[in-house]
This record gives C-alpha cells, sequence and structure tokens, in this order.
C-alpha cells in the first residue's frame, strides 16, 4: 500500500470511527461517546434544562429533548462563577446552561452491570466544575478510577449567587415556600439522573456512591440529611467536608434571605418586583454583586434549612441518629489549612472561635512542641482542626454509632506545604501531578483507589492484599495514608477534637 493510500484509509477510518462512535438512548434523546480502551467516555450530557430566565433560581427542570444524535464528547460549559484566582480558568468559561454530566466506563458495551461513583466537586459551592484542573486540583477524569471496575460520573450544579440565593420573593414564589438550595437540587437531579439512565452506561443504579471534596463533602452531609435524596445513593465518601464545615452550623432561610435583600440591593433592584428585574440581568451582572469569595460573611450564598431540600438542622440531624443510614467513609487532609500571621494570629483566631472555652482551647493549642509533624504549626493544628479535622471526627462517631463508618486522615505529601486541602485529590483520580511524582505516590494513589472502589462495589472498603482498615468504634480507629503505607491509628487529635465536640453540642443546643 503506498503512502497516499494509506493516509486516505487511515483519514476515512478516523472519520467513520467519529461517526460510529458508542451511542445510548437517554432522557431526552440519543448520546453518542467515544471508544476509551475496553470502555467508553460520554461529556456534556444534559441531565435538566439550562437554567435561564423564568428558570434561573427555580427548581431544577427537566431536561428538554432534541433532535437527532447529540455528539458527547466534550466537556460541557462550567456553571457560572465568580473568579477567585485559583478558578479564573473556569470562572472565564462559565455559563448559566451548565447542568450536564460526564461519564466513564470500563467496557463498552458491558457485560455485566457496574457499581457507580458520582463525583460531587468542590470549591466552596461558589466555584469549581466537573472537569476540574483548576488550581491545586487534578483533572477529574474518571478513566483511572474506572479501570477499578466502576462507572465514573461527574457532573455540574449551579454554583454561588446563581445557585444558593434566597430572597423573601423567591421564598414566595416557592410551592414549597423555600428558597436557595438550588445546587442542592440540581445534585438531586443529577442523582435521579444516574437512576433511570446509568443502566444503559452498563452502570447498576441499586449501587450508586457519592463521593465528594470539600464543598462536595459538605453537599453530601446534607444529602445525608434530606428525604429527597433518599434511595438516590447506597454509600457515601466525604473528604475534608461535614455539615459543620468551618466549625459553624448550617444557617437558616430567614438569615439567608436577609442577606438576599441585601444582595438584591447591590444588583440595584427595586424593594418591589425585585425578582422580575433579578431575572432580566445578565449572569455577569449577577455576579457582580457577589460577595467575595472568602471573607463574605454573611452575606455569602450557601445551603440553608429551608424546610424542603434540607427539613431540619443537618449537625442535630446527625447527632439523633435520623440521617440517611448508609455506609460511609470519611476523613480530611493532615494539614488543610493554616491561620496566616503567625503564633499571635493563631492565638488570636482559637480565642475568637472558642469564646469562654478558651483558656481550655490554649492548653491544646498554645505549647511550644509541635505533637506530629505532619500536621503542622498551631495555626495549622487549629484551622484544620477547626474547617475539617474534628468536624469529620464527630460526624464519623455519631454516624458510626449506627452505620458501618470508617474514618481516615491523608498525610503523605512533601513540605513544606504538607498535604493541604485538595492534595489528596490527585490520588483518588489517579492524576498525578510534577509535585507527587515520586514512585510512593503512584503506590499511595493505587491504594487510595483499591479502597474507594472496594467499598464502591462492596460497601465496604477492605479487600484483596490491603491493610485492614477497622471500622470506627470507641477507640476512634482511623486509617492514616502515609508514606509507608496504611496505618491503622486511634483517637486522632483526641484532646482538640473533644473540645470542638464540646462547643459543638454547645451551639446545636443554643439553635434549638
Amino acid at each position: 500500500m503506498t503512502k497516499t493510500i494509506w493516509i486516505a484509509c487511515f483519514t476515512l477510518n478516523a472519520l467513520w470511527a467519529a461517526d460510529s462512535g458508542p451511542t445510548v438512548a437517554v432522557t431526552g434523546g440519543q448520546v453518542r461517546g467515544r471508544v476509551a480502551g475496553a470502555g467508553a467516555v460520554f461529556k456534556g450530557i444534559p441531565y435538566a434544562a439550562p437554567p435561564v430566565g423564568l428558570l434561573r433560581w427555580s427548581d431544577t427542570a427537566p431536561v428538554k429533548p432534541w433532535a437527532g444524535v447529540k455528539d458527547t464528547v466534550e466537556y460541557g460549559a462550567p456553571c457560572a462563577q465568580i473568579g477567585a484566582g485559583w478558578n479564573d480558568k473556569v470562572a472565564a468559561a462559565g455559563s448559566e446552561d451548565c447542568l450536564s454530566l460526564n461519564i466513564w466506563t470500563p467496557e463498552f458495551p458491558a457485560k455485566s452491570r457496574k457499581p457507580v461513583m458520582f463525583w460531587i466537586h468542590g470549591g466552596g459551592n461558589q466555584g469549581g466544575s466537573a472537569m476540574g484542573a483548576a488550581g491545586i486540583e487534578p483533572p477529574f477524569d474518571g478513566s483511572r478510577l474506572a479501570q477499578r471496575g466502576v462507572v465514573v460520573v461527574t457532573f455540574n450544579y449551579r454554583l454561588g449567587m446563581l445557585g444558593f440565593l434566597a430572597h423573601p420573593e423567591l421564598t414566595a414564589e416557592s410551592k414549597h415556600h423555600s428558597s436557595g438550595n438550588y445546587g442542592l437540587m440540581d445534585q438531586i437531579a443529577a442523582l435521579r439522573w444516574v437512576k433511570d439512565n446509568i443502566a444503559r452506561f452498563g452502570g447498576d443504579p441499586a449501587q450508586v456512591t457519592v463521593f465528594g471534596q470539600s464543598a462536595g463533602a459538605h453537599d453530601i452531609g446534607m444529602l445525608l440529611t434530606s428525604p429527597m435524596a433518599k434511595g438516590l445513593f447506597v454509600r457515601a465518601v466525604a473528604e475534608s467536608g461535614t455539615v459543620m464545615i468551618g466549625g459553624h452550623l448550617t444557617p437558616p432561610l430567614s438569615s439567608l434571605e436577609k442577606a438576599g435583600l441585601e444582595l438584591a440591593k447591590r444588583m440595584g433592584a427595586p424593594q418591589t418586583g425585585a425578582l422580575a428585574y433579578m431575572r432580566n440581568l445578565s449572569a455577569a451582572e449577577v455576579l457582580k454583586a457577589a460577595p467575595p469569595y472568602t471573607g463574605g460573611g454573611s452575606l455569602r450564598p450557601e445551603p440553608n434549612i429551608d424546610g424542603y431540600v434540607v427539613p431540619k438542622l443537618p449537625a442535630q440531624v446527625f447527632r439523633s441518629g435520623a440521617e440517611i443510614g448508609v455506609p460511609l467513609i470519611i476523613g480530611n487532609n493532615a494539614r488543610e489549612r493554616s491561620v496566616q500571621g503567625g503564633p499571635e494570629a493563631a492565638a488570636k483566631a482559637i480565642q475568637e472561635y472558642y469564646g469562654p472555652l478558651s483558656p481550655k482551647a490554649m492548653e491544646i493549642y498554645g505549647g511550644k512542641s509541635n505533637p506530629y509533624p505532619p500536621h503542622g504549626d498551631m495555626g495549622s493544628q487549629f484551622q484544620t482542626d477547626n474547617m475539617f479535622r474534628c468536624g469529620a471526627t464527630v460526624i464519623a462517631s455519631w454516624h458510626g454509632s449506627r452505620n458501618p463508618t470508617w474514618e481516615y486522615e491523608f498525610s503523605q505529601a512533601y513540605e513544606p506545604r504538607g498535604a493541604v486541602h485538595s492534595w489528596e485529590l490527585q490520588y483518588v483520580f489517579g492524576m498525578l501531578g510534577k509535585d507527587a511524582s515520586q514512585p510512593v505516590d503512584r503506590r499511595v494513589s493505587d491504594q487510595v483507589q483499591e479502597y474507594w472502589a472496594n467499598f464502591a462495589k462492596t460497601g465496604n472498603p477492605n479487600g484483596g492484599s490491603l491493610p485492614q482498615w477497622p471500622k470506627v468504634d470507641a477507640k476512634r480507629s482511623y486509617l492514616e495514608f502515609t508514606a509507608d503505607g496504611p496505618v491503622v491509628k486511634t483517637g486522632l487529635r483526641r484532646s482538640a477534637c473533644e473540645l470542638f465536640q464540646q462547643k459543638l453540642e454547645q451551639d446545636i443546643a443554643r439553635s434549638n
């Protein structure tokens, strides 16, 4: 065969392959993905109607049918969001027409149904996307995880001002007398789409595991307290996030409505008819009125107790044992965040948070010795305990007293940063960055992925040759992911987390 004929045949075959990719009928129409090894990948599948016009700040609406076959080989647009440095590229590509999802399968066509892992991305419920690759995040590419014998789903949900704005006019308009939790409604709608459609991709709709990080883990906690999510998943993995993220309780709808009135003023809305005015603004004009990504205070759009999606105080639901009773993996990184400004700034932050309990807190944090190097200095210890670690230990204890629960801490990392917030994501997805390029990093990634995949398959992370990971028990057993492999330990930051729980119990009592 001559070189010219070979090139022509190759080109024709490539065009034929593009036109004959795997095609699946789903809610709304047919989608065509592409072959990926022994499996297939589909990107940008719409799971709901674009939340624009009158659908802005409304319940997630059913997907609009389309004619013909939709090519789904590229990610859909990220949801519109403010730029915060780490997510500027994502924000620049953002759109309100963003409710799409992506699927990786280990084999296609499927010979048997596989467990499903449903990823909820982080970003403070203000930023981020199903694509990942923003800031320290790796690409949220499910191909390596799918090779473990699971179907992986990632998706976008409404964020910030467009996903969590509450307002009295929105509450009055709602047949549920609620407003603000539109991003959570999107998550529930995507899970329902998976329940209805994933079998056509070789996934088992009865074996769905939700897993997420930071705000995604926070939202998983919310879903575990929502009757609307019951029956949509059977297992959960919460990485660096709980319903007490930052050490604070979920605000009531009334607080978010007050914030919404102020945010409406910032958009230039009139006192009456504000909703119609705001729906006529462009997404950019809405986002221009948003508080900053950090430091937004009481104006920050976030999930609220609306009596509908989130009926009751989530922390109280967990404390009373009324959450959805599914097996749970929950944990954190060793050095998630740090108070900036040295020991004096850290001491001030500790005293501001603990108030009357400050003397005891300073006994715990004020010593000059560092109890465990991966936890960093006093500012890192407190900020990580306060924002992530101790919330995870409390939820692990409460949920684990009634349901199979496994706790972890991820400490494999390199100085001077250590295992900071989002560091473990590259290991979970197997997409290791240049700062984690040693052979030990691939071994740790393989271990994490195997534990996570085992959990998705059986409801228990243990199996194969992995070290045994004990359930949470009276000794508060947990697994630490280290350079030397997984190590079983007990009583993670016991004194600090017992004090955190004491304050949390007081806060819950005052909220009633």
